[in-house]
């Protein structure tokens, strides 16, 4: 039987929201799911398909059962978000599956979401799972100003589309909290670092600072990372700004000093610091990722 740590959300504007660590890519610290104990209990964001069952462990963990999940809300569908998505909604026969619109079609035929996944990710795609296909029957496409009753809160849908165009934030108001999808980083929980993401092959470095713009002035006293862990806003989304401009300076350096696209990435990967608890590999693997995203992101910018 798979038992898993449920962490609560203890910062005090916020009630009833749970956590826990996926592991995902055999990394601690790396990947969380919410859990929303609300009257129509929700779960944001769902990891990938093989952590359905420490989601399912979860939910039982908090005290819900599984027919009575009424949301599944994935920020955005890269398959680290949505992956299992298709296994929970048939775990959880009674959820609605809440995506942003762009993205509703592969959820429900995920086959050309994971082959753009296997040619992304690289070494790490040994780590996942091929995606459940779900019923469009069960799917509700989400667009910017909608809202999401579940029951005694409501989740207000923000478009942040610069790390992808399919990628929604969702504000609780009731909780002063945003959950950020990938639009304020990566936080390190260990060490309080905020990390760049920008993968290929949609990253879009200015919409990405309107995605910051756009949580600056919802103003949440909390941001509630997939990637990893809840946090007091405090300076986290000026702090990924100057990380993200950064990040982006440093590919375009190296583009102008290197031959070829993959000295680019070797060079500028090798470089990047370790940080714990995450292991080298995978901190090798995510920059070169988003070496390859910026790379392209220059190239769409030239066009």
């Amino acid at each position: 039987m798979i038992t898993v740590d449920v962490h609560e959300v203890t910062q005090e504007s916020v009630s009833d929201i749970y956590y826990f660590d996926t592991g995902m890519y055999d990394t601690p610290e790396y990947g969380a799911v919410y859990i929303i104990d609300a009257p129509d209990p929700t779960i944001v964001d769902t990891g990938m398909g093989p952590d359905v069952e420490k989601t399912l462990a979860a939910l039982t963990e908090v005290g819900i059962d599984h027919d009575d999940v009424a949301n599944i809300i994935p920020t955005h569908v890269h398959l680290d978000h949505a992956g299992g998505a298709g296994y929970l909604a048939d775990a959880c026969e009674n959820a609605t599956v809440h995506c942003p619109a762009v993205g509703a079609r592969h959820l429900a035929n995920p086959e050309r979401l994971w082959e753009g996944t296997r040619r992304a990710v690289g070494d790490q795609f040994k780590h996942y799972r091929e995606p459940k296909p779900i019923p469009e029957s069960r799917i509700e496409e989400l667009h910017d100003g909608d809202e999401i009753d579940i029951g005694d809160r409501t989740l207000h849908v923000h478009d942040a589309p610069g790390h992808a165009p399919h990628q929604c934030l969702f504000h609780s108001p009731a909780d002063d909290a945003v959950f950020t999808a990938d639009a304020a980083g990566l936080y390190v929980r260990r060490t309080g670092e905020i990390r760049p993401t920008s993968p290929p092959s949609n990253f879009d470095f200015e919409q990405c600072l309107d995605d910051i713009d756009t949580i600056r002035d919802i103003d949440p006293a909390v941001l509630l990372y997939p990637h990893f862990g809840p946090a007091e806003t405090g300076d986290n989304l000026d702090t990924y700004e100057r990380v993200l401009t950064e990040w982006v300076e440093r590919v375009e350096q190296a583009r102008a000093e290197y031959d070829d696209d993959a000295a680019v990435v070797e060079a500028v990967a090798a470089r990047v610091e370790g940080t714990e608890p995450w292991p080298d590999e995978k901190v090798y693997n995510e920059a070169a990722m988003n070496v390859r995203g910026v790379l392209g992101y220059l190239d769409a910018r030239e066009e």
